[in-house]
Order: structure tokens, then sequence, then C-alpha cells
């Protein structure tokens, strides 16, 4: 049997019921996506040859329509039926794109960005309007107000004092200069989602409709479910498994937690501790290779690189992010004396992967097209077929023309909310091209930091927090490689360190509060406390808040340095992690427990600081070596592991 829709695919069925609007839905969207196949294959059906700037266009006016259909003006509309001032703006947003995918090739001739016939003009200010509106519903009143000052900042840069003042222009001017140049809400994000986002988006989308999360779920059950706290566990393993191929955090809580959140609960977790580790593993998995959820592709085109080598490079993170929060998992099972799931009610891998043999035939085939030809534009394409063709042929998991229905509903839903973020930032970064504050912003930030590269990178980490409010994983790292990862660079970082920095900040606002969306969404399956689980998942995520300083500083925790040193700063690390979470736990695994009361947390807070000292990297303090600063951690640690092991074994003595 198919997976069952998921909490937020429900959501979107409820306000599209009726049967002629979910058919107008799902065709349009069919055709979106279609449009795509026929574009990034070159199959030119019909002997038509499609202009990028048109293609674009096409594909921007049947999302940002899907948009107004899927999401609600406000939160009070959003278990009802589509309101029917929403019909209008959809088919203006249609129309209008269609406008301009229509008078595409007289706009490049005639230079319309600059100077645009009425008509034209007065179109753009009717999509600038829609594309603030849909922002607004998918991402939310700060990224409205963050994409409105912006695109209007062309209107009076001259008139802002200090760095930040540019070439002003009037208000007619910069809106067609946002609907009809390439280098505003049409520009790099949109060319990046139409080339490459899009395939994946739908292969996550498949991926999850079709069962993927329930194999990968089985697949961590016979794996790791018989440990101490291996509920907790399956979710760490199912979730980085999904989320790196889905490259959504709320759709992998909603999939994947619904089934694990349950089950930690049983197995003896706290609501809000179910909650926060769901949250974690879900979050970490658009972070973790092979898939990164799309997101690595972006940053390949953006680097010039690879996939291959982004992918090697973010290995190493994932893993120490993986690991503390494993080792926190354990300490805190030990702990409680929380007993893994009986064998009776665990799923045989031989069952399992003979019940989902087809998710690991198809990821082969994806990696195959990534790794091996190098095709990552179309590799999930190809993925995405060879799924559904297998899903059809094997009677157990043939999907229906309703549920077929479903799923291209679902896919046109995720693509939707998207694109209507990606139009409001490439708006953003058109906002620095028109003044021409691009060009010196990168050396604005850099003067405002002075000579500390460490202030210029808070900096940066606060930037990327603020706008990883709200925004898809995949719109907030674009809008950030353009604007904030120069002056980083500029500053001497390593390049492909900067952009896994502010990729890693910019997801820390999916588990910190106030905002922390993907651990209010596991508080929901919980039924605990939003912002008690927000909490929850900080502590338990925190090696994602210190890591990203450590490998900019340090390139070889992303394996940019020799061996030797990749090796050795390898092992530190490891060792820092593993003594990092089992302090904030109160217990070390292999060790046991240093004591309660003021004297342990003491004790605690020494080990905490000597796995700072192993994991960081050498030079940073005072100048002291790396060796120096991993002798530093040992002596710090010592005393928490050495009292830790005496209580272990007179524990074991009296029993």
């Amino acid at each position: 049997m198919s997976q069952k829709a998921a909490p937020e695919e429900a959501d979107h069925r409820h306000r599209i019921r009726s049967a002629p609007l979910r058919t107008v839905f799902a065709g349009l969207a069919a055709a979106a996506c279609l449009l795509a196949i026929n574009q990034l294959f070159n199959l030119q059906i019909f002997g038509l040859v499609i202009l990028e700037n048109q293609y674009l266009y096409l594909l921007a006016g049947v999302f940002l329509c899907l948009t107004f259909l899927a999401f609600p003006a406000h939160k009070q509309a959003a278990a009802g039926h589509v309101p029917w001032y929403d019909f209008p703006l959809a088919a203006a947003a249609l129309g209008s794109c269609g406008y301009f995918a229509f008078t595409a090739e007289q706009s490049l001739l005639q230079g319309w960005e600059f100077l645009a016939p009425p008509t034209a003009t007065w179109v753009s200010f009717l999509l600038w309007l829609l594309i603030l509106e849909g922002a607004r519903r998918c991402g939310g009143w700060l990224i409205f107000g963050v994409i409105l000052l912006f695109s209007l900042y062309p209107t009076f840069a001259d008139r802002v004092p200090g760095p930040i003042s540019g070439f002003a222009q009037p208000l007619p001017e910069t809106v067609v200069f946002h609907m009809i140049s390439t280098e505003s809400a049409f520009g790099i994000p949109m060319r990046a989602f139409g080339e490459l986002v899009i395939g994946f988006i739908l292969f996550g989308a498949t991926l999850q409709f079709t069962g993927g999360g329930r194999f990968f779920t089985n697949l961590a059950l016979a794996l790791v479910g018989r440990f101490r706290g291996g509920a907790a566990k399956v979710a760490i393993f199912a979730s980085g498994f999904m989320g790196s191929m889905s490259g959504s955090v709320i759709s992998n809580v909603l999939t994947t937690g619904a089934v694990s959140i349950p089950t930690m609960k049983r197995s003896g977790f706290s609501g809000r501790y179910a909650a926060g580790i769901e949250a974690c593993a879900s979050t970490g998995g658009v972070l973790m290779p092979p898939v990164m959820g799309t997101t690595a592709f972006v940053m390949a085109s953006f680097l010039g690189m690879p996939y291959i080598e982004i992918a090697a490079a973010a290995a190493i993170p994932s893993i120490l992010f993986y690991l503390g929060l494993f080792v926190q998992i354990d300490s805190y099972a030990a702990r409680h004396k929380l007993a893994g799931i009986p064998r009776s009610e665990l799923p045989t891998l031989r069952q399992t992967f003979r019940e989902g043999w087809q998710y690991l035939l198809v990821f082969a085939v994806l990696i195959f097209f990534m790794v091996a030809l190098r095709q990552e534009t179309l590799a999930p394409f190809y993925a995405t077929a060879l799924l559904l063709l297998i899903n059809q042929v094997v009677p157990a998991t043939r999907l229906s023309l309703i549920q077929l229905w479903d799923l291209i509903i679902r896919v046109g839903r995720a693509l939707g909310e998207l694109v209507a973020v990606l139009l409001g930032v490439g708006m953003v970064v058109g906002a620095f091209s028109a003044t021409g504050l691009a060009g010196t912003l990168v050396n604005d930030l850099v003067f405002l930091a002075g000579d500390g590269v460490l202030m210029l990178l808070v900096m940066g980490a606060l930037t990327s927090f603020v706008f990883g409010m709200g925004m898809t994983v995949t719109a907030c790292y674009i809008f950030l490689a353009i604007v904030l990862a120069p002056a980083l660079v500029q500053s001497g970082l390593n390049p492909l360190a900067v952009h896994l920095f502010i990729l890693y900040w910019g997801m820390v606002s999916f588990i910190t509060p106030p905002v922390a969306l993907g651990a209010f969404a596991a508080a929901t399956l919980a039924r605990t406390s939003a912002m008690g689980a927000g909490v929850e998942a900080m502590r338990l995520g925190s090696i994602i808040y210190v890591i990203p300083f450590f490998f900019v500083l340090n390139p070889a925790l992303i394996g940019e340095a020799g061996v030797y040193e990749v090796i050795a700063t390898l092992i530190t690390a490891l060792i820092g992690v593993f003594l990092i979470g089992s302090a904030l736990q109160g217990y070390v695994p292999g060790f046991g427990t240093p004591g309660r009361g003021p004297g342990g947390l003491v004790l605690r807070g020494l080990q905490l600081v000597g796995g700072l000292c192993f994991a960081a990297p050498g030079g940073i303090v005072a100048g002291l070596s790396h060796v120096s600063m991993a002798l530093i951690g040992l002596a710090l640690a010592a005393p928490a592991l050495a009292i830790a092991m005496r209580h272990e074994r007179q524990q074991a003595a009296a029993e």
C-alpha cells in the first residue's frame, strides 16, 4: 500500500476540495512540469524553441497562480474553501506572466527593461503586487516586509546615509526593472529553480508520496531499533535519509515524525524530547549528502565546482551534527534506563528490502546519473520516472488515478510555495543591482567588521538566521550566496566553507525559538508545548551552532587540507562532539554520570569546555596550536570522565 498522506497534504486537499478545482490545479501543475522536461531535455515539442526568459515567465505564471489557489490570505481561511477573490488573483498571475512570455523576444530586442511601453509598465506593477502577496502568503509578514522594503529601495537609495547609499530611480522604472530585467525577480534565483531545483522537488515529493518515508523508517527500525533508546535513534536515520532527498524540513517532520514520535513516546521519551529529536533529525537531513535537498547542486553552480566535491565537503560536518545528536540520545536513554524496541515489534532487514527494493534501485540510479554521468539537472527526472514506473508495475504499491492526481497536486503546492518566495528574493537581489550597491556592499560589510574575521562571521550568522525564518532552505541559501557570501570570501575565508557556513546558519531557525518551525511542527504531532519542543531542539542540535564556525576557520573539517591534517582534525572533532553531547545530557556513554548537584554541574561544565577545545581549530584562541587545544581539552574533561567511571563502578559493585 502507498504511504498515507501527510498532514500538510491533507491541508491542501481540504482547501482544494471540489473536483473541478482539483482538476484545474493538477492540470496546471502537470503542464508546468512537462514544460520543464521539454526545456531541460531540449525536446522541442511541436518544433517550438522557448527562450530562457519565456520559460521562466511561464513557470512563474503557473506556479504563482497555484500559490493563490493553495495558500490562504489569512490563517482563519486555511480550513475553508478557496474564496472568490483568490480566483482573480490566480488568473492575474497567469495572465501577467503570460503577457511577458508572449512579448519576451520583443522585450529583449527593444530593451524594455530600460524603456518599457505603457502596457508593459502597468503589467509590471500588477505582477510586482502579486509577487509581494504570494511571498506574504508563503513566507509570512517578516519576509513580505523585507521584500517590500528592498524592492522599493532603488526609489530612495540616494537618501540613505553612509555605505548603503546608491543610485536612485523613479518607481515605474524600478518596478519595470524588477519584472523585465534578468537581474531581479527573474534572475539567478528563478534560473536556479528552473534548471536545478524543480526536478529534485518533484523527486522528493514523489518519493514521499509513494512510501519512501515508510521504507526508510522500517530500514532504520531494522538497523538500530533494538538498541537502548532505539526509537529515537530510528528517527535520526529515517529523517536523515528522507530529509537529504526531500529538502523540506517541515515535510520531513510530518512524514517520518508521524511514525517516529508516537514510537518514541511509547518507549518512554517525553513528548517535548521526542519532538526535539525529530525536528533536529529532519533539519540535519537537508545538510546531509548525497542530495542535501537540492541545495548542493545550486551551490555547485555558484562555485563552479563538481557536485561530488560539494557532497564530500559536507560529509564531515554532517557526521559531526548527527554524532552530537546520537550521543545525546544514547546518554539520555542510559540515564533514564530506556530500553530498545522489542525484536518482535521490529521489521527484519530481509523483509524491509523485499518490500522497498525499488527505493534503493532508484536511489542508485539517481547517484549514478549525478556522480558518474554528471547530469545533475536531468538525474531527478530519470529517477522519478523509474520510481513511478516500478510503482505502477508492482501491484502492492500501484497508485490509483486519484492518488496520482493527489501526487501532482502536492508537487504543485510545493513548487508554488518555493516560486512565490524565490521571485521575492530575486527582487531583493535586483535592488542591489539597480542601485549599484551590489559592487560595493561586499567592501562595506568588510569595512564595518574591521579586521575581525570573527566579527564578520557573527554578522553573517545573524543575517543568515534572520533570513532563514520563513524561507525555504533553497531560497534562503540562494539569497545569502549572492548578498553575503562574497563579503566573507573577500575577507580571506575558503569559498566552499563560506557557502556551507551560510547554509548551516540558514537552517538554524528551524530549531531555534521564537520561530523554530521544525520543532513547532513536531510539537503538534507530539501534542506537547511548542516552545518546550523548541528549547529541547536547541539543546539537542547545539552542535549546529558551533560547527560552522569551526569549519569556516579551519577548512580541514570539510576536507580542504592535506590528508594528515584532515584525519587529525576529524579525530579531535569527533572526540570533542562526543564530550559536548554527553556533557549536555549528564551521562558519558562508556563511563557513566559525573555526579549530580552543584559538583556534577561543575564537572559537566568543564567537560563541555574541554569538548569545545577538542573540536575547535588551532589558532583561534591565543594562537594555540591544534595539539595544544586538544591537550587543554583533555585536561579539562579528564576529571569528569574519571569521576563518572568511579561512580559507575561503585554502582555496579553495589548491585
